[in-house]
């Protein structure tokens, strides 16, 4: 039997039957507290999901933690900054309009989202510290720019290394 802590529970509430579906748990709901019973694989995936859903990220989305390739991971921004002033730190990270977080969000394929002084980041393993790396740049004061270069150039490594030379080569 595990237990995760909600702030708002109407995202559970609206998909709680298919969750436990999907899941293959039973989730009891004590007010703000959502308590997960069945076997103890299916309950730490089941964690895994509704710890995505509390922090704010919809069923949908945090689905997706099913799949063994994919991970959800929560950062202090404030371990990457001294600054105290941590509303800039944020606007930094979240960028004009959202323009920095879509822009990770789009070269690094995760789903990122900003709450208070944390970032989670919800996606596939091998690009999730990619995303790490760049939110912690982008809070000690790295130009974003520079970011979505190593971001880019991170991504263009991947591709080279998932090519296991089995495409034909081209001839002229």
């Amino acid at each position: 039997m595990e237990q995760v802590y909600f702030e708002r529970v109407n995202e559970l509430k609206k998909n709680k039957a298919e969750l436990e579906q999907r899941l293959n748990v039973k989730i009891t709901l004590e007010g703000k507290k959502a308590i997960i019973e069945g076997e103890s694989v299916d309950e730490y995936e089941a964690v895994r999901v509704l710890e995505a859903i509390a922090f704010g990220f919809s069923a949908k989305k945090a689905i997706i933690l099913t799949n063994e390739n994919f991970r959800f991971q929560i950062i202090n921004i404030k371990h990457f900054t001294r600054r105290k002033d941590m509303e800039d730190v944020r606007a930094r990270v979240i960028g004009t309009e959202g323009k920095t977080k879509r822009t990770i969000e789009t070269i690094t394929g995760c789903s990122v989202m900003v709450k208070e002084n944390q970032a989670a980041i919800l996606g596939p393993v091998d690009s999730i510290e990619d995303a790490v790396t760049a939110i912690g740049n982008i809070a000690k004061g790295t130009k974003q720019a520079n970011v979505y270069r190593f971001l880019e150039r991170m991504n263009a490594a991947r591709r080279e290394k998932s090519d296991l030379g089995l495409k034909p080569e081209k001839e002229d």
